[in-house]
């Protein structure tokens, strides 16, 4: 499964990598501030093929056109071709390919993929998480003045604005900076890495957390949704972070109420 996921991440890749460096691309708006290109949907065709070729069986949950692929199966693929859509529309270059397996509700596969930094973060479970076959640790910091964490508001929620920016405020107030990428998957990944000492955001969907779920667990961090339970897809609220940190945003988060 995970070569599978890996296959089709880079070859995805490959194509978005392209029409990012020759500009050819047609924009259409989904809804206010959220965007599909030509290469998301060819991107996601790709996807899909390479796992229904292996896996005609298995269940694809993606982001463009028609949402669920093949047949009903306990496991299901969550796949977005292009996460940060709005970054590589405008030429900033920070978006990547995410592709997850999970079964009964608990994730077996997680690739996420950067065609820009050719940077491949891989994870199967119980067997960690490497980035270009380098294995990942989650950032171990203690203290967290120190932290340097990332949020975002999904385009899709922006009725959540007010509550996003007092969560914000709180953990700026707390911690010692601040970074929006434009892409969750990839806040996951540098999680996981180490790269980013916390990560929060709420109103997700599925396919945009799915692998990097996997990913911070297998290198060692915790994740749970911004009460402290168990992440649920379907919900989309996240809190990834070290394994030293992870309490203490969950209390930062904890003393804003939501109007």
């Amino acid at each position: 499964m995970l070569f599978v996921a890996v296959r089709a991440a880079r070859r995805a890749g490959d194509a978005i990598l392209r029409a990012f460096e020759t500009r050819d691309f047609e924009v259409e708006q989904k809804s206010d501030r959220d965007f599909v290109t030509s290469v998301d949907r060819e991107a996601q065709r790709i996807i899909v093929r390479e796992i229904l070729r292996h896996y005609p069986d298995h269940l694809v949950v993606a982001e463009e056109d028609d949402r669920r692929r093949g047949k009903e199966s306990s496991v299901v693929w969550y796949v977005d071709p292009l996460d940060g859509t709005t970054n590589f529309v405008h030429g900033y270059p920070h978006f990547a390919v995410s592709i997850a397996a999970w079964r009964f509700g608990r994730p077996l596969v997680g690739v996420i993929y950067d065609p820009v930094r050719n940077e491949l973060f891989e994870a199967r479970a119980g067997e960690g998480a490497f980035l270009n076959r380098r294995r990942l640790r989650a950032s171990g910091l203690a203290e967290l003045r120190r932290a340097l964490f990332a949020s975002g508001l999904p385009a899709y929620r922006r009725e959540g604005a007010e509550l996003f920016w007092r969560r914000t405020e709180a953990c700026l107030r707390a911690a010692d900076g601040y970074r929006r990428s434009g892409s969750a998957a990839l806040d996951l990944a540098y999680v996981a890495a180490g790269r980013l000492d916390g990560y929060w955001e709420a109103g997700l969907m599925p396919w945009d957390i799915a692998a990097g779920v996997l990913l911070v667990q297998e290198a060692g961090g915790i994740v749970t949704d911004l009460e402290g339970a168990p992440v649920a897809l379907e919900r989309g609220d996240v809190l990834a972070a070290g394994p030293n940190l992870h309490r203490a945003f969950l209390e930062v988060l904890g003393t804003v109420e939501a109007s």
